[in-house]
């Protein structure tokens, strides 16, 4: 709270208090979008692991049938 509260009533001085607690611990739109991008590039990562090794499995199968 800067000097300019001096003015200011309990109440007002206890809303000014409590509205910027809430604005530090208020999750943004920035950490939800990280958090929803880092999920995604996990999900993709483990499909494509899964995909490139069973197409890996599929060609030493046609390898193997052709002799």
């Amino acid at each position: 709270l800067g000097k300019q509260d001096y003015k200011k009533t309990r109440p007002m001085l206890r809303a000014t208090r409590l509205k910027a607690e809430a604005k530090k611990t208020a999750l943004g739109i920035k950490e939800i979008a990280l958090v929803l991008a880092a999920i995604l590039v996990f999900l993709l990562a483990f499909y494509a692991f899964f995909y490139l090794n069973i197409s890996n499995e599929a060609d030493l199968d046609l390898d193997a049938d052709e002799n």
